[in-house]
Order: C-alpha cells, then structure tokens, then sequence
C-alpha cells in the first residue's frame, strides 16, 4: 500500500512542485523524483532478494518500512532544492521501498497454485488503494501544512503500518543462498529476454500519466488543480479494480495472453484518449482506461515468471 502508493501519489507532489514551490524548474527535471521511486526500486530487486535469502523476510520488510520512513523525514527539510529531493524523496525511499515491496508481490506465488494470479493481483492492488486515498490526503496536507509537513506525516505513517505489516510476512520455501549474485545463464532464455525487454519499456511509461496528467490538464487545458488530483485519483481507484479483475480474466485467458492485452490497451489508452485531445471528458476517460489495464502489467509479471519458470526460481530472483 506504501511503497507503490507513495509512487503512485508522487503525481500530487509534482504538480505543487512545478506549479509553486519550483515554479523555474522544468517538469522533466522534477519528474526524477518520481522516476528514481519507481526505478530503484526495481533496480534494486536484486540485492533485496539475496538479502531475503540471508534473513527473516519480516526483518528485512522492517528496516525497508524504517528507511522509507526516514527518508521522507528527511526530504521534509531538503524541500529547498529538487537536487536533495531526488537524494531522499527519490533515491533513498526507492531503496526502502524495494525491500517491502520485493517480498511482498513474490510472496504469493510461493502460497498459491490455482488462484496464483488473483493472489498476486490482491496484494499489488494495495498499491492502488494507497494511491487512491493518499492523493486526496496528501493534496489536502500541502494545501493546509505545506510539503514540509505532508513528508513527515506520511513518513510517520509508512513506518508505523509496515511495522505492523512486516510481522505477518512468511516464507513457504526455504531458499539456499546462491553462490552466484545474478545467474546470467538465464539470458540465454529467448522468453527471459522478451519480458526483460518488455519490461523495460513497460517500465520507463507506466507514471507518464500519473505524473503528468494533472499538470496537463491543469496547464493545457485550464482545468482546476482539484481537476488534477482527481485524475490520479481516478487512476488508483480503477487500477485498484484492474489488478483484482486481470487475476481472474488470467485464468480464464491465460497469464501471458492477459499481460499482453493490459500492455496494449493500457497504452492505446494514452495514444488514443490522451494525446489527440484536451477536454476533461477524454482526459476522464484516459484516466480510467489506463487505471483499469496498467494494474495488469504490475500483477502478472511475476505471474508469468512463475509460469514460465520453477517457482523456486521466483523466490530466488525476488521479482
């Protein structure tokens, strides 16, 4: 819930940054706030897995629920440059946010069988469901107590929910520690190499119109600041029921056939609602399409991994 939906949520902040607090600074250059949450956090998978493998998964989820915490305390008082912004808000919550997020989505693939893909669109809807009460939330704490506040209360927040979180998290298969950090023989696979690939094109669009559809539609087509946030709103909140409802479509059509139609509708969406037009209307409409597929590519990734691969093989790469 805390560790997407801080990401997902990034959009609030970026808007009020470019509109008020660093009105000189370029979107693309505050845009890398964002872009390093969700980047690390994937890049640093790797190293969140080896250290699931060494320690108790409800140890490691602790301390990644403790340094995003003290990272958003932190930006609370760098919220004078976007530089020292992109150190703490950015990098460091990324790191932290990775090692909750990491065991989290590879957790049920080791728990269920059957229902693998519901499991895992259950838990990674969290991230909507954050994203979708923590929008308004933190819209309203910049609105009454400025940035500086809204970071350190959701910073206090983050720590005390995964604290309480981290207690219910339990491997089922014991995993041997590995003698080799990364196994590239696996780039050898042709279907490896296809969702690395798609995974990094998937991955460098998906917050496109979380981070830059409010200020679109506040800049290009003259709608309210309010009107912004309910994009992202709207985005979490149908993303919420995307992630559930791919989980039982997958079993119907199959894991790698859904992924598939989510990628491309979720990006027709963009190309087709958003772009040719300016009204509130489509940008609405862009809002719950994407919503409604993007949560596909997040869920059954690792669904697919499992398929694809030993699910022993899912615990050891920590997708």
């Amino acid at each position: 819930m805390f560790s997407m939906g801080c990401v997902n949520s990034y959009g609030s902040y970026q808007t009020y940054y470019h509109l008020h607090q660093f009105p000189h600074e370029p979107t693309s250059t505050l845009s890398w706030i964002g872009t390093l949450q969700f980047a690390v956090m994937n890049l640093f998978g790797i190293p969140s897995g080896i250290l699931c493998e060494r320690f108790d998964s409800r140890l490691v989820t602790f301390v990644g629920g403790l340094i995003m915490g003290i990272a958003l305390v932190i930006a609370s008082f760098c919220d004078t440059a976007v530089w020292k912004l992109m150190i703490t808000q950015g990098f460091m919550f990324a790191v932290g946010a990775s090692l909750v997020f990491i065991p989290a989505v590879s957790m049920p693939a080791q728990w269920f069988t059957k229902n693998r893909a519901l499991a895992v669109g259950i838990v990674v809807a969290g991230s909507g469901i954050g994203g979708l009460w923590l929008t308004p939330a933190t819209d309203h704490m910049i609105t009454e107590l400025g940035t500086a506040w809204a970071l350190r209360i959701t910073g206090i927040i983050v720590f005390a929910v995964n604290s309480v979180a981290s207690l219910f998290m339990r491997n089922r298969l014991v995993v041997k520690s590995r003698e080799k950090i990364v196994d590239f023989s696996i780039f050898r696979d042709i279907r490896f190499l296809f969702i690395f690939g798609g995974g990094i094109c998937g991955t460098a669009a998906y917050f496109t119109p979380l981070f830059s559809l409010p200020s679109f539609a506040i800049q290009v087509s003259g709608k309210s600041d309010d009107f912004g946030t309910n994009l992202i709103t709207i985005i979490n909140a149908a993303s919420t029921v995307g992630r559930i409802a791919t989980g039982q479509v997958a079993a119907s059509l199959g894991n790698i056939n859904t992924l598939s139609m989510c990628t491309c509708l979720a990006s027709l969406s963009v190309l087709v609602l958003w772009l040719p037009f300016q009204s509130g209307g489509t940008l609405v409409a862009c809002a719950i399409v994407y919503g409604l597929f993007c949560g596909g590519f997040i869920g059954l990734v690792p669904v697919v991994m499992a398929e694809l691969w030993a699910t022993s093989m899912v615990a050891e790469t920590r997708y």
